[in-house]
């Protein structure tokens, strides 16, 4: 893991991201030292303070300090979207794998219902589940990471069908060895890689995806500290007040990049090829 870290941190793009999304771990876990104010107290004789020495970046329209629920602003979409990543890696990959490994008429029907679901338009599908199911964490997060973990299968099952075909699992297989030793033994190190690369671009997508909800109102909820949320109630002042829409705006998108710049360095240190992978 150092080897890949130092591989990584080797290229430009690969450092910016890595520290990027250090930077932003680092701030999620050690906002409550660093915020000078409570992200959630109001105070009506600070309401919409331009920047100054007090409150660096303002005061929205409630009069509560901007720096303070920046900081907070991504812990919960951090801690909703990671655990929805892993839930679309592990469902994806295993079902990639699987099919990618069975093949014959069980792909080709999993495969057809697959694009069906990555056809639908996610984001209403989304409102509708949440609407019904409610907006916390267990429901968000197993909708993230069913959405999510179609995109994963796609790719995992065209990385599988390569490995599938390669001689060790025909010996494999003519050994008489079971399927699931196959997918485990001999699948899955070989697609570990993939896994890890996927893993970290639907993380960098859920972000986005979460943030949009929360701009909807279907994600997290007043009080709480969150980036998209402070977006959609303060965008209306967004002439007399840009600090309290540009500031949440630039910390989700230096996040989301940071993400994507390591999974790209990350991929291209380990030797993968996604838009091969997708195409099959």
């Amino acid at each position: 893991m150092l080897d890949l870290l130092r591989t990584v941190a080797a290229r430009p793009s690969g450092a910016i991201g890595l520290a990027l999304t250090a930077f932003h771990l680092g701030i999620a876990i050690l906002a409550p030292l660093f915020a000078p104010f409570d992200p959630t107290a109001q105070n009506a004789d600070a309401i919409l303070l331009a920047p100054s020495t007090t409150h660096w970046m303002g005061n929205d329209a409630l009069g509560r300090d901007v720096f303070s629920r920046v900081l907070y602003g991504g812990r919960l979409a951090l801690v909703i979207t990671f655990c929805g990543a892993v839930l679309a890696t592990l469902l994806g990959g295993f079902l990639g794998i699987f099919f990618g490994t069975v093949g014959g008429r069980i792909d080709e029907v999993a495969m057809r219902i697959v694009d069906a679901f990555l056809s639908m338009p996610w984001l209403l599908f989304l409102l509708l589940i949440i609407s019904i199911g409610g907006a916390g964490p267990v429901t968000i997060i197993p909708t993230l990471g069913f959405f999510y973990g179609m995109a994963v299968l796609r790719v995992v099952r065209g990385a599988a069908m390569q490995v599938a075909a390669r001689d060790f699992i025909t010996a494999a297989k003519a050994r008489g060895e079971a399927l699931w030793p196959i997918l485990t033994r001999e699948m899955f190190p070989n697609l570990a890689d993939i896994l890890l690369v996927e893993g970290a671009m639907r993380w960098s997508w859920m972000l986005l995806a979460f943030s949009s909800l929360s701009f909807l109102g279907f994600g997290a909820t007043p009080p709480t500290p969150d980036w998209g949320l402070m977006v959609a109630q303060e965008r209306g002042l967004l002439a007399t007040a840009p600090w309290a829409v540009f500031w949440p705006c630039a910390a989700l998108s230096s996040l989301i990049i940071g993400i994507n710049l390591l999974a790209d360095a990350v991929g291209k240190a380990l030797g993968l090829d996604r838009a091969s992978a997708m195409a099959v």
